[in-house]
Parts: C-alpha cells; structure tokens; sequence
C-alpha cells in the first residue's frame, strides 16, 4: 500500500490534554473534571478558529470513555480510544451544523440519542460550528439538551457566541479559547520542524507565529506551505506568502510620511513586480502603522500590545514623522481600500490610490484632510512646508493697492477765523507704526502661550492664515477663510484675544475677525510663500 502524505496540522494534532498548546486553563479544568468524574452534559467550546475547539472535544469524548485513563487524559492505548481515532467506534459522533442544519436533521439526532452506547460508556455528540443551525433546530434540539439520559454528552463548538440562543447558552458549561501567543506558536512549530527533519530558522518561525494570528493549525498549515525548501528562512516564508519585507514595507511608509508620492509608487511597483498581492501590501503597512500608533499612545508599558515585526527605533521614527492623529487617519484610509477592494476590479490601482492618499492627506475627504493639517500644525511641520512650483517662480511685483495702509488720521477741525482763543478739539491717538503693530502682535502670542491649543498658538503666528491690523483701538484680524476662520472665529478664542491685546496695549483693545477675499488671499499667499526663499527678490 503507498503511503500518502498527511498534512502537518492532521498528523500533529494533539492526542492528550498535555499536549494543547496555549489553552491551559482550559486544560486543567477538564482533566480535573475527568479524574473526578464531575462531568456535564453538555460543553460550549467558544474561540477563533484553529485555538483547539474540536481537538479538545475529540480528546474530551476519548478521555470519558478511555478503559485506562491517566491523570484525565486518554491513553490512546485501548480498544475505545483507538476505535474513536479511527472513526470504527459509532458512538461518538462528530457533526458539521453548517452542512447539517436544518430541524429534520436534529430530529434524526434526538431520536438516535436515546439509545444506549454499544462499545463505550457514553454517546458523545461533537456539533462543530453550532451557531449555523436554524432556529427550528435549536428549538429541537432544547429538550434533550436540558434532561440528556445519563449515557449522553454534548459538545458544542462555535466561532460566534452572539449567534447561538440564550436558550443553549444556560444549559451547557462554557470555555472560551484564546489566541495562542506567538511565543508558544514558534516553540511548537520548532518542535514539529525538528521531529520532520526541517531545517527551520529561528526568524522564520517567529514570523510564521505572527502571520497564523493565534491559530496553531494556520501556523502549522503555513509552514506546510514553506516545506517544499531546504532552508526555511525569513525570507522564504515571504516569498512563499506573497509578502513584502519589513524593510521594504518601511521604506514605502517613510516615502509616503515624507510627501514623497513619486518615490512612494515606485516602491510600490518595485514590489507589485515582485509579485507581492496589493492586498497583503497595504495589510502589512496598516501593521507598521497600527504598531507605531500604539507606541504613540502607550510609550510606557504597550509593548505587549506591539506586533514585534520592527523594532522600536523604527516605530519612534514613525511616530514622530507622523504623529498619532495622521496614523490613526492612515489606517483608516488603508482599512477603507482594503473594503473596497473586494469589488474593485484593478486591485492594483486601487492599492495605488491608497498610497497617493496617504502621501498627500490633503487630497483625502474634508474631515481626515483637516485633521492631517491640524496634525501638521501641532508638529511644528507648518513653518518648515517648502513650496515647489512646477515652473521658475517669477519676481511678483506688489501691487500698489494691495500696499497696506496705515488708517488715516481724522482731519483736525479748522479754526474759526472770527474766534481768536477757540477750544482745540483732541486730536485722535495716531496709529502705530507697522514695526510697533508687530511688536505689538508678538507680545499678544506670547501672552497667549499655554492659554490656546498648541494647533491654534502655531496658526496665530502663520502669515499665510492669520494677518492682524491694528486701527486704532480696534484690532482686525483677516482670516484664510478655508481653514482659520473655522478655528479662529468663535466667541471662546475672540474673547481670549481681546483679553490679551487689552493687557499688552494698557487700553481697551475692539477686536473683529473677518475673512481674506480670494484676491488678497492669493496675493498674500503668494508672497508671503516665495519670501522664505532668499534667491526672490520682491519689489
């Protein structure tokens, strides 16, 4: 007879408690029942898949049945252990809801139920993915899970707790399996890489333990996948997978933090060649950049929560070339393609557009553009944006109406030729000079630090936002109607202002907010963008 291959997840499945792997207080809890024969009728095993579930209840129906059992497990040495292995023991039934689900087929099982085991001391019904049954068949099912005969046990297992009756729930014991971490998922694949004589490396493991998500039977079906090679390297399970490096998948982000969209889609197209799935691209970067979020939120002790794919120099380069509101807004924006990719039919542009969207967060929606400009603010990146034309910029000549102009002074009352000694009436107060107006106007900043936002403090002293004008007692500030205005222009943040200019001018100080029209924005805008640069002249 020609032996045939096995899959590794099949052929190293558990055979005792001893040997489930992350699920120990599960575990203990059924062994202690089985040595105590304190067992219930009924078990609801609850957990994401590939954790144990029907592993568990296979090893649980062998353990109440084994003639010779030690210390609550099985010893997979009898007639009724190696009858339930190999499916001859009928007794012990394994059930698939979602292929079995409808009333006549728990009917059909309600009425088998009642009868006595023939070979083993308990009929145990396995039900795998429970909450697929109709509610026709819960309700059949109701009866003989409340009064079971003595004979009969139930071992229920489900993905979705909320799908499943409350009806159900009350009368069986529930367990709840965790993700396997990453830790135990890489010591048992070593060991089963050892035992089928491959040639497994430590790096390699490890990321195979990160990619299975807490699942022993994906980690083991992955490196299944990956066997085929002599030396099973890091960079092996990435080809295999269809998966970019670490390295490669943070020089994309840095392209992509720095504005660098050019350099950002030929890194992708690097990686498109390569055959890497846009999909799994984009998963990877939301990674890094959900692993850099938490390390923006949780510096102190969120290294548990970490994936530990990068280390912790390029998660803080990140953070702070970044900031944790743009990659919250990243991850967002990844997560939304990522949805729209299942009806996309070029993944590969809509990958693309996901990258130009987070290089250029001004050409997202209004409300994520706005936070990625207020993120840009409180960075201090405001004041170090460099303006690149597509053309040489040429020397922009002011226009003579757009000159500001000192407010002019009222005209002095003339005296009365007839009347020698008249009463001279007080002359206004002059305005002041431009270089006092903005004197004036830093002191009010500095009194205004620690008593506004920090976004709000840094667009106060940004020209292109804000231009303030002194007019006697009355001190206008011009707005950039598409985003100062919106912050600037509300009661709270006026009355701090007037506040500060009363204090530091010694006299009551009127203060009005009005918007830039689009002419004098664009002006304004314009010169005051190419006066950073010292090779403009402006006449």
């Amino acid at each position: 007879m020609i032996a045939t291959y096995q899959a590794l997840y099949r052929k190293w499945r558990p055979q005792t408690f001893d040997d489930v792997v992350g699920q120990e207080h599960i575990t203990e809890t059924l062994k202690q029942q089985v040595r105590t024969d304190r067992l219930s009728h009924a078990y609801l095993f609850i957990g994401t898949r590939g954790t144990g579930k029907t592993t568990c209840a296979k090893i649980l129906a062998k353990a109440v049945n084994c003639e010779h059992p030690v210390n609550g497990n099985p010893c997979n040495c009898c007639a009724a252990c190696r009858g339930i292995d190999d499916g001859s023991v009928l007794d012990v039934v394994e059930l698939d809801a979602a292929s079995n689900n409808g009333v006549d087929n728990v009917r059909a099982l309600r009425d088998e139920a009642v009868f006595s085991p023939a070979n083993v001391k308990k009929r145990v019904y396995i039900v795998d993915e429970v909450h697929m049954l109709s509610m026709s068949a819960f309700n059949a099912l109701l009866k003989i899970l409340e009064e079971p005969p003595e004979h009969l046990m139930f071992i229920l297992a489900t993905t979705e707790l909320h799908k499943v009756p409350a009806t159900i729930l009350s009368r069986c014991q529930r367990h709840s399996f965790k993700r396997i971490v990453p830790e135990k998922i890489a010591a048992r694949l070593n060991y089963v890489a050892e035992q089928e004589k491959l040639d497994l490396k430590p790096d390699a493991a490890e990321l195979l333990a990160r990619l299975a998500n807490g699942g022993m039977r994906d980690a083991l079906t992955l490196l299944d996948q990956c066997s085929g090679s002599e030396h099973i390297t890091q960079e092996t399970v990435l080809s295999a997978m269809g998966l970019a490096g670490t390295l490669r998948t943070s020089a994309l982000l840095q392209a992509a933090a720095l504005g660098d969209t050019a350099g950002a889609l030929t890194q992708f197209r690097a990686l498109w060649q390569d055959g890497k799935d846009p999909s799994a691209l984009l998963d990877e970067l939301a990674a890094l950049m959900r692993d850099a979020l938490m390390r923006a939120v949780a510096p102190r002790g969120g290294d548990a929560l970490l994936s530990g794919a990068y280390d912790n120099a390029t998660l803080d380069r990140f953070v702070s070339m970044l900031g944790a509101g743009r990659l919250l807004s990243g991850i967002t924006t990844i997560q939304d393609a990522l949805s729209g990719m299942a009806q996309a039919t070029d993944t590969r542009l809509a990958a693309e557009l996901c990258i130009i969207r987070l290089s250029r967060p001004q050409l997202q929606d209004e409300l994520t553009g706005l936070a990625a400009r207020v993120t840009a603010l409180e960075n201090g990146a405001a004041a170090q944006t460099v303006f690149v034309p597509d053309a040489p910029a040429p020397v922009i000549e002011r226009a003579p109406e757009l000159e500001p102009q000192p407010a002019p002074a009222p005209a002095p009352i003339p005296e009365p030729p007839a009347q020698p000694d008249p009463i001279p009436e007080p002359e206004p107060e002059p305005s002041p000079a431009p270089k006092a107006e903005g004197d004036l106007w830093q002191q009010i900043c500095a009194a205004l630090n620690g008593q506004m936002p920090v976004a709000n403090y840094k667009l106060m002293q940004d020209p292109l936002q804000v231009s303030p004008v002194f007019e006697g007692d009355t001190l206008r500030i011009r707005l950039d109607k598409s985003f100062a205005a919106m912050i600037f222009n509300t009661p709270t943040v006026s009355e701090l202002i007037r506040d500060a200019a009363t204090q530091c001018a010694g006299r009551p100080i009127r203060v009005e907010m009005t918007e830039m029209d689009a002419r004098e924005q664009i002006n304004q805008r314009s010169i005051d963008e190419l006066s950073r640069f010292g090779n403009v002249t402006i006449k």
